[in-house]
């Protein structure tokens, strides 16, 4: 079964290792992987939750990626969506999917958001189809927005409403536990 979890104090070694990982770094919009102290304080602020929220995605309780949500201190109700399957056995199989109908879960019933928006490189094919077959709309298209690498790179803004996801919360739960990779 695929699950959220809050990020726990113990979690930051993992994900740093994770962003160090080829496969993980290549779709990252920073220009290069932080300094581990620039990683520690980053995480440092998102377990105080002040301006984001982040969970570990696991799979049969073993940790594979993370979802965060930040930019939650806005009086927009609206929050930056970013996740990331870090281990390798674990992508192509429905886990990112999962991931994402339990992470619209937290930001729409939970947190009571009105919006979630991503930035996805244009040339993230497989991130623009899951977060399509999701129910993320296409909103915007940014031409060399991020330089990565030395090269410029555009980027793809996409977006879902709350209404948007309680118009298919129903349906995609449903596929997610027939195809046994959430509880009901």
């Amino acid at each position: 079964m695929i699950e959220l979890r809050d990020l726990e104090p113990g979690d930051e070694e993992q994900l740093y290792r994770w962003r160090l990982e080829p496969e993980v770094e290549r779709w990252m919009s920073d220009a290069a992987v932080p300094d581990r102290g620039a990683h520690q304080r980053w995480f440092v602020d998102l377990l105080a939750g002040d301006d984001g929220r982040g969970w570990m995605i696991t799979r049969s309780g073993k940790p594979v990626g993370m979802l965060t949500l930040t930019g939650l201190a806005s009086h927009h109700r609206r929050a930056a969506w970013n996740w990331f399957v870090g281990d390798a056995d674990a992508r192509g199989r429905g886990v990112g999917r999962a991931a994402q109908v339990l992470g619209l879960d937290k930001a729409f019933l939970d947190l009571g958001l009105d919006k979630v928006w991503a930035e996805v490189m244009a040339d993230n094919d497989g991130a623009l189809k899951l977060q399509a077959a999701c129910g993320f709309l296409r909103e915007g298209y940014l031409r060399d927005h991020v330089l990565k690498n030395g090269k410029r790179r555009d980027v793809v803004l996409l977006g879902m409403l709350a209404g948007d996801w309680r118009a298919r919360r129903e349906k995609a739960r449903a596929d997610l536990v027939e195809a046994r990779l959430i509880a009901p």
